[in-house]
Parts: structure tokens; sequence; C-alpha cells
């Protein structure tokens, strides 16, 4: 039994809120004093945070300060890229996810395309890399949703660079072929188009009918960068979000990434067909990529979630804040998004194919994360406030399907910062 002072319910936070958990499900919630031997949780209590967009070796590239633009920062990834493998990969996911835990993250999902050995050989285990991440996951206490991500040409009609060759599979079927084989336990997996750019038309189609008749999560990179936009016009004479809709690659199951740079008409195919929209403010922030049109998405019929991609930041509330804070700054007026608003786009765990999380209700898994109404930035602070206000430093105490991760602000197994600061040194050397 779990007993808070304040619970984000269904219908907004409630004062003196018991939970009953069984098999990592909430069975009862009901109101009143805190009975004998119920464990007392401090502040507010949200439903667990999801992350729906990640690439964990990113996180190695945090403080990178170099002027230029996407596509140069893309290199300097790409040369840590090349430097992992299995064992440098499973340490350092392990430490990006305890990360996340401690930030209130109970569901990641990992948008996962370095599959292979450096020039593309495959390791014995063809999903070695996978079973990394799988196992990082594992031992961080945080529930994976692996996205394997097609990934086969270096742009519209050109071959691979020597680095995304481990990358490819090839072709979508034996893209295919590797996921069926790839099991884990407590894994979800989904599929990804890497980008109307890294996969052919033709493929598109192929990787979208997998996911749906799997009834699995299907994700893709979509309109982050102007010059996408223009080399897809170029070489279909459409959008990227068109030749998606007519390739049968959006609908409910589908989440675009970022979605930045969206014609008018663009939006209304998103909204129409019920395609979520991860927004990644920070990432967008941090590449320059631009802001990205939430409200009118929103108001298409697009659900949102929220992802920390590149890592510049790993803070889910900070997320949803900046969500509302750069169109403040777009459209010079304020109140697009009320706080309830903001905390559903950041428990938004139907993204990751987990509809049954982001909840406090019976039926909902036992995700709590316990914020501290105490903290100098929430001193004053209404609790039908505190998802705009509220932050990762914030959080004390964080359940995952009813066991406990993190308490005192500090992952319970993990030294997160050792471990972050040794495997990203290592990989740096």
């Amino acid at each position: 039994m779990f007993w808070c002072a304040w619970a984000w319910l269904p219908d907004g936070p409630c004062q003196d809120v018991l939970f009953e958990v069984e098999a990592g499900r909430i069975t009862t919630v009901r109101k009143g004093e805190a009975p004998g031997g119920a464990r007392r949780l401090p502040g507010l209590v949200l439903p667990g945070l999801a992350n729906a967009h990640s690439h964990a070796f990113h996180r190695a590239l945090r403080g990178d300060t170099d002027r230029g633009t996407f596509w140069t920062w893309r290199e300097r990834m790409y040369r840590i890229a090349e430097r992992l493998d299995p064992d440098s990969y499973y340490l350092l996911a392990r430490g990006v996810y305890a990360e996340m835990v401690q930030a209130g993250i109970t569901g990641v999902g990992e948008f996962h395309y370095l599959h292979h050995a450096p020039g593309g050989s495959r390791y014995r285990d063809p999903n070695a890399m996978s079973h990394a991440l799988a196992h990082a996951a594992r031992d961080a206490g945080i529930r994976l949703t692996l996205l394997d991500t097609c990934y086969l040409t270096g742009g519209f009609g050109r071959e691979l660079d020597p680095i995304q060759r481990r990358f490819s599979d090839g072709d979508a079927s034996r893209w295919g072929e590797r996921v069926e084989t790839f099991t884990a336990p407590e894994v979800t997996t989904g599929a990804a188009v890497h980008s109307v750019r890294a996969v052919p038309a033709e493929a598109i189609e192929t990787v979208a009918g997998w996911a749906r008749d799997r009834k699995v999560p299907l994700h893709l990179h979509l309109s982050e960068q102007r010059a996408e936009n223009e080399a897809c016009l170029a070489a279909h004479g459409r959008t990227p979000t068109q030749l998606l809709a007519e390739r049968g690659a959006l609908g409910e199951n589908v989440t675009a990434v970022h979605a930045t740079h969206l014609a008018a008409g663009d939006v209304a195919l998103l909204g129409g067909s019920g395609t979520g929209v991860c927004l990644c403010p920070t990432t967008e922030a941090d590449l320059a990529d631009g802001i990205g049109p939430a409200g009118p998405l929103a108001v298409a019929g697009s659900p949102l979630s929220l992802g920390s991609d590149g890592h510049s930041v790993i803070d889910v509330l900070a997320e949803a804040q900046s969500v509302e804070a750069y169109q403040r700054l777009a459209t010079e007026t304020r109140g697009h998004h009320a706080p309830g608003e903001l905390l559903s786009m950041a428990t938004a765990h139907a993204a990751l194919g987990h509809p049954d999380a982001g909840r406090l209700e019976p039926g909902a898994r036992a995700d709590f994360v316990a914020v501290d109404l105490d903290s100098t930035r929430l001193a004053g602070v209404a609790p039908e406030a505190v998802p705009a206000v509220a932050r990762a430093a914030d959080v004390r105490e964080v359940i995952v399907d009813g066991r406990t991760v993190v308490t005192g602000g500090a992952h319970t197994d993990i030294d997160t910062a050792r471990e972050l600061r040794e495997s990203i040194a290592a990989l740096r050397a």
C-alpha cells in the first residue's frame, strides 16, 4: 500500500489518497487517512513519466558547444557511434536509463539503429546491440520499448556513408527477419522508419506493414530539417508527410518525431489520421532545428508526446514546459497548454505501446513519481500548477511497476554519475 498526501488522479490533484498494489498493478484507489503499514510517499505523486524518443548514445555528446548546423553536429555524433560495441553500449545505456528513472521517467522508447559492427558486418548475435539496451534497461529499472529502426540509404538516391553501414540490414526484408529473432523479457518491440531520406518509399511500406500486422508502435523522424523537405519534394514531388500517407505509414499506432517544418496540409494529414507527434524541444533548440506547431497539431487531432532525443537534458517535465514556452515565443501569446495538458504529454505511454501506464487508477501500472513540494523551486506553488513548474531535480521517489527504483532522489542500485562519467570518458579517450 502507498499513501500520498497529494496524488494526481485522472481529474487532477487530490489529498490523502491510498493506493493498493498487487503484481505491479494498482488494484484500489481510495481517499482517507493513512492506515497502518502503508508506505507514505512525499509531496505530490504523479503518474510515471514517458520518454517517447531516445538515442541513448547521444548522451555522450552533452556539452558539445561547437558552432555549426545539425549536419556538422551529425558528423560528431557518428564518431561516437563508430566507437560503440555491445559491452560499451550496455555501460553507457545503463547510466543513461538510470538518469532517466531519477528524473521520474518510467518508460522509454529507444529509437535504435546502431545494429551491427563497424563496416556493417553482423555480430555473432545479430541483435547483440539490442540485447545490450535491453539488459541496460532491466538493470536500471526502466520499462523499455525498443523501436528497431530500418535505415537503408544515405539520402535520396545516395549510398550509405561508411559509418552508416553499421546501421543497415541491406533491405527491409532482411531488417524484418532480424527483428523477428529478437526477444527479451519485459521489452516491447516496435518498429521505426529512420526518415524518408534513409528509407526508400517502397521499404517504408514494408516496415509500416510489419508494424501494422503485429499491432506494435511505429515511429519515424519527420521534417526535422527544411533540407529534408526540400530533398523529398525534389525526389518525389511531395512532402515527407504526403509520402508517408501514400505508403500507409500514418495512423493511430504511429508517432512522428519532431514534425518541426510542416505545411498546413501536413498538419491536417497527421491530425486527421490520428498520428501522434513526439516533440523534443530541448534537442530541437540545442540543434537549432526550429519550433514545431504543437498547438495546431493538437487542435488537428494528433496526440502529443515528449522525448529527450539527444539528451542535452533528460527532464520530461522541462520538455513539457518548453513546449508551452516556445509556443509563447512563436506566437507572442500565453497560455497554450494548461498544466494538466502538459502532464498528459509527459505521461503519454500509449505512444510506447503501454496505454495501461501514465494514469493513477485501478488497473493501471503501479508507476508513482513523488515530487518534493518543499523544494525551493516549488515553494508557494499550488499542486495543480506543479507540471508547469517542477523539474527532474524535484523528483524524490520513483516506483516502477510497484518496485522502488529511486529513493531520496538517488537510484537504489546504480551510482549514476560515476557510471556516466566513466563510460563517456572511455568513449572519448
